[in-house]
């Protein structure tokens, strides 16, 4: 067999509809629209959320509460989480997203203190906690925000 003689399976593929291509084609005229109205139309049918006149969901349900677009998402580490980094290394955003803390399109990290850390490392994060900077100090490392 070669690469010349592949074939899609049998009815695998089917012919493009050529429609308002003439009486013989069965799809003449019309083009299989019917006559007039809004599917008929170009550009014709209902937009997303139409429910045929009838007041949509989201009009009937209740409006409540405020979502705030300029909201920044916060990616917390613990300190116990650094253990897993070898001693005197540099840990920042990156590092960290390598070794799956940090998912998702988190505008900053945050340091917090639940844990020990039993290493010296370098800390670089957007934010960090009393407790947790306390810790990593302990451990003779050093944070940067």
């Amino acid at each position: 067999m070669k690469l010349s003689d592949l074939r899609p399976a049998e009815g695998a593929k089917s012919q493009r509809k050529r429609v308002g291509r003439g009486k013989g084609s069965g799809l003449a005229k019309t083009a299989g629209k019917g006559h007039k109205g809004l599917r008929a139309r170009s550009g014709g049918g209902t937009k997303p959320g139409y429910e045929g006149g009838q007041m949509p969901m989201q009009r009937r349900l209740p409006k409540r509460g405020f979502s705030n677009l300029f909201r920044k998402e916060w990616a917390i580490v613990n300190v116990k989480d650094l253990n897993r980094f070898p001693p005197e290394s540099i840990v920042d955003a990156g590092v960290l997203r390598g070794e799956g803390l940090v998912k998702g399109a988190a505008t900053g990290i945050k340091l917090l203190g639940g844990g020990v850390v039993d290493r010296k490392l370098t800390v670089k994060v957007d934010r960090a906690s009393k407790a947790a900077v306390e810790k990593v100090l302990a451990a003779g490392g050093t944070v940067e925000v």
